[in-house]
C-alpha cells in the first residue's frame, strides 16, 4: 500500500512538472511576441505544444504568431482548431474574432463578417467585434463595386473585341466577294475573247475563196465557152437579118 502511494506521488509530481514546463514555454513565447520577435515566439509555442499537444493557450498564441508573420493559412487552421475543441465560450469567441481578422487580411470579407458574427453570439458585448463587422461590410461593398467595374470593363473589352472581329470578318467577306467578282469578270473577258477569236476565225474562213476541183473548173470553162459561142452566133444572125432587110435609097 505504501509503495503504491509513493508511485502515485511521483506521477503527480511529474504531471505538475510537465504542466509548469509548457506554461513556461508559453510565457517565454509571449515575451518574444511582445518584442516583435514572432519567429522566436513561434518556436516557444511549438515547444509548449510538444509538451502538451492539446494546450489551448499554446495553440491560440501560436495562431497569433503565425498571423503576425502573414502565414494566414496556418493561423486560420490553428484558430479553427480552438473553435472545434471542447473549449470555453470565451476562448471560442476570441478564436472567432481572430479568425475574422485573418479572413480580413485575405480580403475574404464575407467569411470575415460571418466570423465576427459568431464571436458576438458568444460575447455580445465585444465592441471591437461590432466595429470590425461594419468595417468588413464596408470593404465587402467596395470589393463588389470594384468587381462590377472590372466586369463592366471586361464586358466593354469583349464588346470591342467582338466589334473588331465583326469588322475583320466583314472585310474578309468583302474581299472574298470582290475576288469572286474579279474572277467572274476575268472569266467573262476570257470567254468574250474566245468568242471573238472564234468569230474572227469564222469570218476569215468565209472571206477565203473556196477551193474547187480541176474537173469543176473545166466544166465552168466549157460553160463559159459555150455561152460565148452561142452569144457570137446570135450576134451574127442578127447582123445578117439586118443586112438582108435593108434597102438602098440611091436614085439610079
Amino acid at each position: 500500500m505504501r509503495t503504491i502511494i509513493i508511485i502515485l506521488f511521483i506521477a503527480l509530481t511529474a504531471t505538475a512538472g510537465y504542466s509548469q514546463k509548457e506554461k513556461k514555454r508559453v510565457r517565454k513565447g509571449n515575451s518574444e511576441y511582445s518584442e516583435g520577435n514572432y519567429q522566436d515566439a513561434e518556436k516557444e509555442y511549438r515547444k509548449a505544444l510538444m509538451e502538451k499537444p492539446d494546450y489551448a493557450k499554446g495553440t491560440f498564441n501560436l495562431g497569433d504568431a503565425m498571423y503576425e508573420q502573414e502565414n494566414y493559412e496556418e493561423s486560420t487552421k490553428l484558430f479553427s482548431e480552438i473553435i472545434e475543441r471542447n473549449t470555453t465560450n470565451e476562448e471560442k469567441a476570441a478564436a472567432y474574432y481572430n479568425l475574422g481578422n485573418t479572413f480580413m487580411k485575405e480580403n475574404k470579407f464575407k467569411e470575415s463578417i460571418d466570423s465576427f458574427k459568431n464571436s458576438l453570439r458568444l460575447n455580445p458585448n465585444d465592441k471591437n467585434a461590432k466595429y470590425n463587422i461594419e468595417y468588413a461590410r464596408k470593404k465587402l461593398k467596395e470589393q463588389q463595386q470594384d468587381q462590377n467595374k472590372d466586369q463592366d470593363k471586361k464586358d466593354e473589352e469583349n464588346k470591342d473585341q467582338n466589334k473588331d472581329q465583326e469588322n475583320k470578318d466583314k472585310e474578309n467577306q468583302d474581299k472574298k466577294d470582290q475576288d469572286k467578282k474579279d474572277n467572274q469578270n476575268d472569266e467573262k473577258k476570257d470567254q468574250d475573247k474566245k468568242d471573238q477569236n472564234k468569230g474572227d476565225q469564222q469570218k476569215d474562213q468565209q472571206q477565203q475563196p473556196q477551193q474547187i476541183s480541176k474537173q469543176d473548173a473545166q466544166r465552168m470553162l466549157d460553160a463559159l465557152q459555150n455561152d460565148e459561142k452561142k452569144t457570137l452566133q446570135k450576134l451574127q444572125k442578127q447582123k445578117a437579118q439586118a443586112v438582108k432587110g435593108s434597102k438602098s435609097d440611091i436614085d439610079w
